[in-house]
């Protein structure tokens, strides 16, 4: 199957694009790398009218530091991500999780605003905004604005973005001394999307939990938080039993929807399971 004919414009600005958006609205869509939209296309799950390409755009592929933020441009690479020694310094949960998307030729073409903006809920990096307490920049003909993650990720395929609006950046609060970034997921094979995964923050003071953040992914509709299995976890040391007993809260804590391969009794389990091992994970990097 061929996608429908469409008109495809280029972009050379952000201006440009939320100019075009402002215009067309619905029926333009934004192409970043192209990973998702172009088999969609192809497909004929979108059908858009008019493609606006911003591959080209210099100013969406930047990383940097910006009033102790770090700001990654939505048009940056998951390859980019990977090496950039300051993401390896301030926010090394993305490092982490990037090896596990797909495959390397996915991870050279794929970027993170195409990632966030798609909210499949079994993705990897909208997990990590969760638990990195992110906010995502978006800007229109009529300004930006900044969404917090766990506002942005309404459902499955569905975020906050109006349809004026582009992606243009994450603002992520770099990694303190004491905390710890941790990431894991479990699948039947490497690059197969995972049975479930997790993206943990877990902040210390003398061994002991002060505050935790712990996201999964493939579990539900959209990335979600477990709050009241981080709650049970502060205070506490990382000792086996209170893993044990927090690995246990998460899986009855989260609302569980079953997919094509799994039921919600399989991921129930599995969550339990990884979050054992990822806490495990992370009390071996502090003891």
């Amino acid at each position: 199957m061929k996608s429908k004919l469409f008109q495809y414009v280029r972009a050379e600005s952000t201006q440009e694009v939320v100019s075009l958006l402002g215009e067309l609205g619905e029926d333009a869509q934004i192409l970043a790398g192209g990973q998702s939209l172009v088999p969609a296309m192809a497909l004929r799950m979108a059908s858009p009218e008019i493609l606006i390409d911003i591959s080209s755009i210099e100013e969406l592929q930047s990383i940097e530091l910006v009033d102790g933020l770090l700001k990654i441009g939505a048009g940056c690479l998951y390859a980019d991500i990977l090496e950039s020694a300051l993401v390896v310094k301030s926010a090394p949960l993305l490092t982490q999780a990037i090896p596990f998307i797909a495959h390397e030729a996915i991870r050279n073409r794929g970027t993170i605003g195409g990632s966030l903006a798609l909210a499949d809920p079994a993705a990897e990096l909208p997990a990590c905004m969760l638990a990195l307490d992110s906010v995502i920049v978006l800007k229109s003909h009529e300004g930006t604005r900044k969404v917090p993650a766990p506002e942005f990720f309404l459902g499955t395929y569905f975020t906050a973005i109006l349809d004026t609006e582009m992606i243009v950046a994450v603002e992520i609060p770099t990694i303190s001394k004491n905390q710890c970034h941790g990431f894991l997921e479990i699948s039947r094979r490497s690059g197969d999307y995972a049975i479930a995964g997790g993206a943990f923050v877990v902040e210390l003071e003398a061994e002991r939990v002060i505050s935790a953040q712990m996201a999964y992914f493939s579990v539900g509709d959209r990335p979600v938080l477990a709050p009241e299995a981080a709650l049970l976890l502060t205070g506490s040391e990382l000792s086996d039993e209170v893993i044990r007993k927090v690995g246990a809260h998460a899986a009855e804590e989260i609302e569980f929807l079953a997919d094509l391969y799994n039921g919600v009794s399989t991921k129930k389990q599995i969550t339990k399971t990884l979050t054992r091992r990822l806490l495990t994970q992370i009390s071996k990097k502090v003891t």
